[in-house]
């Protein structure tokens, strides 16, 4: 996979990631994701998985299908996250040695940030109900795209 870094002309490159490498208790614990970066809208939403007894995964979000100022992934890659997303599935890579879910679309809302949860959770063996989200009410929601 490559992934342009808006600012860099040679991007960042990042390989797929099979679900079943991840840390065990990512299928086994109650498992809680909070961003560590900017608010919605963005192309790239940092955040981490954490567990009950303090464990934590880097756990990225990348918006696919943003084109401008340059693509943030191949077309190869953004097909490929397209695919599985058709078959209820999440595209999971390693990005700068974090995981990271190849989402379609230009941005995040609620909605889309918690079905990729809900797939990831799937995709590790556990139970989706497992799984919590922790977001920010501060910032500006509108949709812009």
């Amino acid at each position: 996979m490559s992934v342009a870094s808006g600012a860099s002309s040679g991007g960042l490159h990042g390989s797929d990631l099979d679900p079943f490498d991840l840390p065990e208790w990512l299928g086994t614990e109650q498992v809680a994701w909070s961003g560590t970066g900017p608010g919605a809208g963005v192309r790239l939403l940092a955040g981490v998985l954490t567990g009950p007894a303090g464990q934590t995964e880097a756990c990225d979000l990348l918006a696919v299908d943003v084109a401008y100022p340059q693509p943030v992934v191949d077309e190869a890659t953004r097909i490929k996250a397209h695919q599985h997303w058709v078959r209820g599935e999440v595209l999971t890579v390693e990005l700068s040695d974090r995981l990271t879910l190849a989402v379609p679309g230009t941005s995040f809302h609620a909605e889309r940030l918690l079905e990729a949860l809900n797939r990831l959770a799937r995709a590790v063996g556990a139970d989706p109900h497992r799984y919590a989200a922790l977001l920010s009410v501060g910032g500006d929601h509108r949709d812009t795209h």
